[in-house]
């Protein structure tokens, strides 16, 4: 069977799955899976291992296991490469929010900045939230400062709304640990530190763009403050119910985000010969980044059990939750990479080389409409990111790209903010949270997610033509 019918196949058990029957990501994804690789002939199996250099006996050996050996093993080796970051970014998320790290940062930035800068205040803090904190959460932490705001100031409150979401979404699908760009830097084979320096500078850029563009929508749209559904209001208020004098001192606040961003870094910097020779020994221990996050969740869990009126079991079940969420991400991220790792089988990788280049259309410009075509099918960015690389992982060679793997990478996450609509869960937070109807949140939010998305790969195709960095 051609590769790009199994591809095909896989596509519509995914997004029929998630879309259709309501299924869990996880199960859509395994179910993927197992349909591609039932049908995956032998043959193919021994082709795609004999073109990872393996020798003819151990292809052909391979290529004849059963498929839940073939599952398993792709299952354990992305639990293997993922597991203990996403666990370790999770707490750090959770000891932020509920320690009070995450409004002493914000509330800092505004006391600083003034109410006159508010919204780049709230998108610098999305930003840098938007690192070890999902979108859903850092959106409903900072929503009742942008509704205090409106409140005070009489005006605005649409540029608010917007300005929290334009920092947090393109941190949150370009800059690990959280799981979509974690994923794709793993399989693609790029150093994490490389992709948390470029993906935070990309980050900085579209979010520019996007508040440009919330600016213009605040002028053409005014929205008064509305009234939201308790519901709502009840999931926010509580994180910004902390008294000022129990929040932790700034420094200890920003520790958990900045050093793992210092300390993966460094790593890179270390091999590029940047620092000195004897430092390399002590670079390549905490550089790790599963060292740099476990310093950084030590660092945040010291500050969330020492928050004043915490008790030890309430700190214990702010722990447990969190590391259940993590095991959640991590199930539907590891089921997206046993999905890619049987796409992979197949051989549609060589397959999309052969179309690409007898349509003279470019890695990176494929990489972006698939991607997007996920996105907008079954609404979530991070499924959209896992699925878009077991597409085109085979493709992410410096050879084939003309670049380094790092701009496919950065592709795959701008391309994942195109376009959130109703079926999208960040879609009816900011809604629901905001008191937008749906009307006003697609003119919006959605325009503003893919402009932003689109000037981003606009950047990265600029940036890989002047430094594609082979």
């Amino acid at each position: 069977m051609d590769p790009l019918y199994l591809l095909l196949l896989g596509v519509v058990v995914v997004i029929g799955g998630i879309v259709g029957l309501r299924l869990h990501p996880f199960v859509a994804l395994l179910a993927a899976a197992l349909t591609v690789s039932l049908l995956t002939p032998p043959a193919a199996l021994e082709r795609n291992l004999l073109a990872q250099q393996k020798s003819p006996a151990e292809a052909r050996a391979r290529a004849e296991d059963p498929v839940g050996t073939r599952l398993a093993t792709k299952f354990g080796a992305a639990c293997g490469n993922l597991g203990l970051l996403i666990a370790l970014a999770s707490v750090v998320g959770a000891c932020l929010l509920h320690s009070g790290g995450a409004e002493r940062i914000v509330r800092s930035a505004l006391r600083t900045c003034g109410e006159r800068r508010a919204p780049l205040v709230l998108a610098v803090s999305g930003l840098i939230l938007g690192v070890p904190v999902f979108f859903d959460t850092v959106f409903l932490l900072l929503i009742p400062i942008a509704r205090a705001l409106a409140a005070r100031t009489g005006r605005d409150y649409l540029l608010y709304v917007l300005a929290i979401a334009v920092g947090t979404t393109m941190t949150h699908s370009l800059v690990p640990p959280t799981p979509g760009p974690l994923f794709a830097a793993t399989i693609l084979k790029v150093d994490i530190g490389l992709m948390m320096l470029a993906g935070l500078v990309l980050s900085a850029l579209t979010a520019s763009c996007g508040l440009a563009y919330a600016a213009w929508a605040n002028r053409r749209w005014p929205t008064p403050l509305r009234a939201v559904s308790g519901e709502a209001s009840g999931l926010a208020a509580p994180t910004a119910a902390f008294r000022d004098e129990d929040l932790p001192p700034l420094w200890l606040a920003l520790a958990p985000i900045v050093l793992p961003v210092i300390l993966i870094s460094s790593e890179t910097f270390s091999d590029l010969g940047l620092l000195p020779a004897s430092l390399q020994p002590v670079v390549t221990l905490v550089g790790h980044p599963n060292i740099a996050l476990a310093l950084a969740a030590g660092i945040a869990l010291f500050t969330l059990a020492t928050r004043p009126g915490l008790s030890a079991d309430q700190t214990r079940r702010h722990v447990q939750a969190a590391l259940a969420d993590g095991g959640t991400i991590l199930l539907i991220t590891a089921a997206g990479g046993v999905f890619g790792g049987c796409l992979q089988d197949t051989g549609v990788g060589e397959r999309l080389k052969e179309l690409a280049q007898a349509h003279a259309v470019g890695v990176l410009p494929l990489a972006f409409a698939v991607t997007a075509l996920v996105r907008v099918a079954q609404g979530s960015a991070t499924v959209a990111m896992v699925t878009s690389v077991g597409i085109v992982g085979p493709l992410a060679t410096p050879e084939t790209l003309g670049c380094h793997p790092v701009y496919l990478a950065l592709t795959i996450g701008c391309a994942s903010k195109l376009v959130p609509w109703m079926n999208d869960s960040g879609f009816w937070v900011l809604s629901r949270s905001a008191g937008l109807s749906e009307r006003e949140t697609l003119r919006t939010m959605s325009v503003m997610f893919a402009l932003m998305g689109c000037i981003g790969f606009l950047l990265i195709l600029l940036t890989a033509r002047l430094f594609p960095l082979i």
